[in-house]
Order: C-alpha cells, then sequence, then structure tokens
C-alpha cells in the first residue's frame, strides 16, 4: 500500500466501528518523507511524501476504508525530561540545548530530549534537574533556520496541527506574553 499524504487525525475523525492497525514509529521517523514499514497487523506500507514538510504526528491516519483505519503511534524511548521552573529557566535551557543541535520537544511545560548520557550529566551539573523516563517524544521543535546544515530543510510550508507544531521562537513570544498577560 503506497501512503502519499496524512488524511487527517483520530482525533477529528470518526473511526467508531473500524478495525483499527497501528504503524508504529521512532521519533526520528516522523519526519522521514519515504520509507517503508509493516503495520502491527501484517500490512506492508510505503510512504512516499512528495511535499516538503510533511510530519507524521501521534494519532495521524494514513488510511481509512469501511472497514479499517491505520494509525501512527509513536513509540515510547528513553528521554531526558527537564521541568523548569520560570521563564527565564524555559528559555535558558531551550537556549542551551538548541546550542547543542539536540532535538527537543515541548510537551506539558517540559522539556523532553532523546537521551544521551553526556547531555543528561551537562545538565544536571548546570543544575537544571533532569530526570530520565520512557516516553512518547510527540511534538519536535522545527527550527526556521535551515542554515546548519543538517542535510534537511525545515520548511513550514504545512497545516499546523496543533499549537506545539510552532518554530521555538514563536512558543517563547507566546508564552512569555501569556504569562505577562497573567502578572
Amino acid at each position: 500500500m503506497i501512503i502519499k499524504e496524512i488524511l487527517g487525525n483520530k482525533s477529528n475523525m470518526d473511526l467508531a466501528n473500524l478495525k483499527i492497525d497501528f504503524l508504529e514509529l521512532e521519533w526520528f521517523e516522523t519526519s522521514k518523507r519515504i520509507q517503508s514499514k509493516t503495520t502491527n497487523n501484517g500490512e506492508q506500507i510505503s510512504i512516499k511524501f512528495l511535499k516538503e514538510g510533511q510530519h507524521l504526528s501521534q494519532d495521524d491516519v494514513l488510511f481509512r476504508d469501511d472497514k479499517k483505519a491505520i494509525i501512527i503511534n509513536i513509540i515510547e524511548c528513553e528521554a531526558i525530561v527537564v521541568a523548569p521552573s520560570s521563564l527565564l529557566e524555559m528559555g535558558t535551557v531551550c537556549y542551551e540545548i538548541g546550542n547543542k543541535h539536540a532535538p527537543m520537544f515541548i510537551q506539558d511545560n517540559k522539556v523532553l530530549i532523546p537521551f544521551e548520557e553526556p547531555l543528561f550529566k551537562w545538565l544536571s551539573a548546570s543544575g537544571y534537574h533532569p530526570s530520565k523516563e520512557s516516553r512518547q517524544l510527540k511534538s519536535i521543535l522545527r527550527s526556521t533556520d535551515a542554515s546548519h546544515g543538517h542535510g534537511h530543510s525545515h520548511s513550514h510550508e504545512h497545516n499546523h496541527k496543533e499549537n506545539n507544531e510552532q518554530p521555538l521562537f514563536t512558543k517563547i513570544i507566546n508564552f512569555a506574553s501569556k504569562y505577562s498577560n497573567e502578572k
């Protein structure tokens, strides 16, 4: 089966009475435009996104007919979790992690990074009090600057399904304005 586009998300589609088959992906596979995988029920899937900037998210629906739906499930992995205690700490920890070019996720007002022992030790030594947890990494922060030479572009020619797919700078500005309006 060839998949060329995301049909929608489980959160906004009626999938009642359909058999659900999951396509399990690692967090880093969600941005791959071309890949071949097998669903939990053994269905061969070839993903071939032609447009730049298409990223798979938790619960995205790839296929649906009158009998079944194939849905994305992001596999949990070991992650570093930092729960900043202030806006300043949020900005500082994001800046420091960004300087290390580590992929970063914001979920439930916490910063998550795929686990790397040296980064965990550095965050601990810097006083950020990280923890190591098994988590789904679902909301990657996407850079608006592709000049760092990561071998791929960071296009934003896609629909933001949720607020959590905004660039880091936009999130910080929105968070800061919300925080300043509460005072």
